[in-house]
């Protein structure tokens, strides 16, 4: 399996995040569909089929940063 450079990883992640905190799924329909789109991005280029374990996944394998509490990714 190929993996994203830790660079585009990070910056997927970022990407959603900030979406999910603006709550974008209950905006517009390009907001929406840019979240939908960013998952999709974050699954495949950490072979998951779930967003939740892809930003698991790319969080591990990000440089620098150490194994976080993820027990709040659901909340």
């Amino acid at each position: 399996m190929l993996l994203a450079h830790p660079v585009v990883l990070g910056n997927l992640v970022d990407q959603y995040e900030t979406l999910r905190v603006l709550r974008a799924e209950d905006g517009s329909p390009e907001l929406r569909r840019r979240m939908d789109d960013l998952a999709y991005s974050l699954c495949i280029s950490t072979g998951t089929k779930d967003v939740d374990a892809a930003l698991v996944a790319a969080r591990h394998r990000l440089p620098g940063t150490g194994v976080r509490e993820d027990s709040l990714l659901a909340a």
